[in-house]
């Protein structure tokens, strides 16, 4: 039971609200996006730190389970 021009305001205002949580957030700037990313990640068990060691598998098995060959044999 409010004045039109009282719901008018109101209504614009959440809209506004709407609009602002509409807009696209850069990656690098979701905080909440990438702590519940790892969040997920650890529940799935395959949360990896970033280090800045060699990227890849370090193992000398294949995914097939075969050992690869060495280099230069």
């Amino acid at each position: 039971d409010l004045p039109a021009n009282v719901v008018d305001i109101r209504l614009r205002q959440a809209q506004e609200v709407i609009e602002e949580l509409l807009k696209p957030v850069d990656e690098s700037q979701d905080f909440i996006k990438r702590q519940q990313l790892r969040e997920l990640a650890l529940l799935n068990s395959n949360f990896r730190e970033e280090s800045p060691g060699p990227s890849g598998s370090v193992s000398p098995f294949n995914s097939s389970g075969m050992k690869r060959a060495k280099p230069g044999r």
